[in-house]
């Protein structure tokens, strides 16, 4: 009999030790569910950014290059002109090693088109960045369509001046 009271009395448990079992269970529980849920959060986005990726890797491992023309582009204005003489060197933001080789193979034909492009513009409104920058996309223009032309395809991004002297 004896034993039996102290199984029971051991069976018996205090209100407090009761609650603060419950808390414990409850906060482990809800801390498990936060843990699985940015777990599986974290796992549906990286799934989708895998999924995009894939199409963005062909993109990132096109090699972004700059072609330098190889000489500067001498450009004389029309008389009567405030401005006589254009010295403009340039650099092309470029996709690929093969478009460099495109652009080295027809830089004559570049070369020509530039000096008629930029010969044709009035000098003074290169003088203002809204000019240069309208200059610069005609310029991309024309080296896309000369690429376009002779490669079948354009890879030139962005032209940059390097030096833009006018006399």
């Amino acid at each position: 009999m004896a034993e039996l009271e102290q199984e029971s009395g051991e069976g018996k448990k205090s209100p407090k030790t009761l609650i603060i079992m419950i808390v414990a269970a409850v906060i482990l529980l809800a801390a498990g569910g936060g843990v699985t849920f940015f777990l599986m959060k974290g796992d549906s986005s990286n799934g989708e950014k895998v999924e995009h990726g894939g199409e963005d890797e062909a993109a990132v491992h096109v090699e972004k290059l700059y072609f330098d023309m190889s000489k500067p582009v001498v450009v004389d204005f029309p008389k009567g002109s405030t401005v006589k003489h254009g010295r403009i060197t340039v650099s092309m933001l470029v996709e690929g090693a093969e478009t460099i080789e495109v652009l080295k193979k027809n830089e004559p034909m570049i070369r020509n088109n530039l000096l008629m492009l930029i010969g044709a513009q009035d000098p003074a409104s290169l003088n203002s960045r809204e000019g240069k920058e309208m200059l610069g996309k005609a310029m991309l223009d024309d080296v896309t369509a000369v690429l376009v032309k002779m490669a079948g395809k354009g890879q030139v991004k962005q032209i940059f001046f390097t030096s833009f002297v006018m006399q």
